[in-house]
């Protein structure tokens, strides 16, 4: 492996952990539990929705579309979140 290709690997080991970060920051900053609200579950801020209730409607096969139109004080950076969470 030449000079040109280390550094390829690097910048792309470094951009996959940039890239993990911002996710680990944004589910962070989006989902909390607290022990008075449902069970002290995982929920998106502001909402009683838990990050396992997106997770199951995704593994049911909802679409994204479909889950902000039935919950609309859902953001699409708010599934993201719980997908980010499931990934830790």
């Amino acid at each position: 492996m030449g000079r040109a290709d280390g550094r390829r690997s690097q910048q792309v080991a470094a951009a996959i952990a940039s890239r993990d970060t911002l996710m680990s920051m944004d589910w962070a900053a989006r989902i909390s539990s607290d022990p008075a609200i449902r069970g002290g579950q995982p929920r998106i801020n502001g909402t009683r929705i838990t990050v396992y209730d997106v997770l199951e409607y995704l593994a049911g096969g909802m679409s994204e579309d479909e889950i902000l139109a039935d919950f609309p004080d859902l953001t699409r950076d708010d599934v993201g979140a719980a997908r980010g969470f499931a990934d830790q």
